[in-house]
């Protein structure tokens, strides 16, 4: 059995908790937290302790899901469980991987462990997506479309706006611009005319409506750019309407094959999620596995879902593999 630790207790460590759970090579050793471990109830009772506490279970756990944020919490907490652990993360500011993998291999290549960062569906699946997409046709070009869905960053950007109480933003594909990649048309689109962005928010009390729509739709770097639509809702419409965290997306490869490129394709992979964060912790919980094989390998340093045989990732041995899917 592979043993798994759980850093961080959010959405995304209750998802890894119920993904390990449902894994028949897998069982959980606890749950590491910057909360008073006394006062945290895990779903599954599976015990919890102090984050500074990790470091003295090294001999209990195989692999340590970091489940923290990646603004502030993995560019720390994966080098320093990497001294320690071999490490999973799901770190997704994109221009910032290349530095992210730099800080997290040297540190793996110091302390004998493997390290996978960037692990989920964007960056991700997705990736390794656009990256079978360009290999099979490398006369073509990429589309990514995301949504419909919940959007948690750009949410909680609404929600520090003054006047605003609670609020949910959901990323919506334009339906025309999906339509024309699906046909093969290749057309060349901007960012607003790929996606706009929808908005629910509860205001405060006495709040400024005007002012508040104002300043959602022309914040810079996450509005500005798309066609917004604010609507205000109360909190109880809010619960009971946009309670859940959906979202998915849609990965395309158009090109041509043939001496003349007279033979158009079009690869097409999508995604439609319940919840991101339960689809995610699933994706961490598979390279977990792979991770650990690495591990016994010897095979040790950073490495992203681009770097992994896709048998790695799977429970069953590659002989059963080449039996049930080749």
């Amino acid at each position: 059995m592979i043993r798994i630790g759980i850093a961080g207790y959010g959405n995304l460590g209750r998802g890894v908790e119920a993904a390990v759970t449902n894994s028949k090579d897998m069982e959980l050793v606890g749950v590491f937290t910057r909360r008073d471990p006394s006062a945290l109830k895990t779903v599954t009772g599976i015990p919890a302790f102090s984050f500074d506490d990790a470091k003295n279970m090294q001999d209990k756990i195989d692999v340590m899901i970091i489940c923290g944020g990646s603004a502030n919490d993995l560019p720390k907490q994966t080098p320093e469980l990497a001294k320690y652990f071999n490490v999973i993360d799901s770190f997704d500011t994109h221009a910032k991987i290349p530095e992210h993998f730099a800080n997290v291999d040297a540190v793996c290549k110091e302390s004998g462990k493997v390290g996978i960062i960037s692990v989920g569906w964007d960056p991700g699946l997705f990736s390794l997506n656009r990256l079978y997409g360009q290999a099979v046709l490398p006369n073509g070009q990429d589309y990514t479309f995301w949504g419909k869905g919940v959007s948690q960053g750009h949410s909680d950007a609404v929600r520090r706006i003054p006047g605003v109480k609670n609020a949910k933003q959901y990323t919506i594909p334009v339906e025309e611009a999906l339509q024309s990649v699906r046909n093969g048309e290749n057309p060349q689109l901007t960012t607003r005319q790929k996606h706009t962005r929808e908005c629910f928010v509860v205001a405060e009390e006495g709040a400024d409506l005007s002012a508040i729509e104002t300043a959602i739709k022309t914040m810079p770097n996450y509005f500005a750019d798309y066609d917004t639509t604010v609507h205000f809702i109360s909190e109880e419409e809010l619960e009971r309407e946009h309670g859940g965290i959906p979202h998915g997306g849609r990965v395309f490869r158009t090109g041509v094959t043939g001496l003349n490129g007279e033979m158009h394709h079009v690869i097409e992979y999508s995604l439609k999620l319940d919840s991101n964060p339960e689809f995610t912790s699933s994706v961490l919980t598979a390279y977990a596995r792979a991770a650990f094989r690495l591990a016994e390998k010897g095979d040790f340093g950073c490495k992203t879902v681009l770097d992994i045989a896709p048998s790695l990732i799977h429970s069953d041995s590659p002989e059963d593999l080449r039996k049930k899917l080749l």
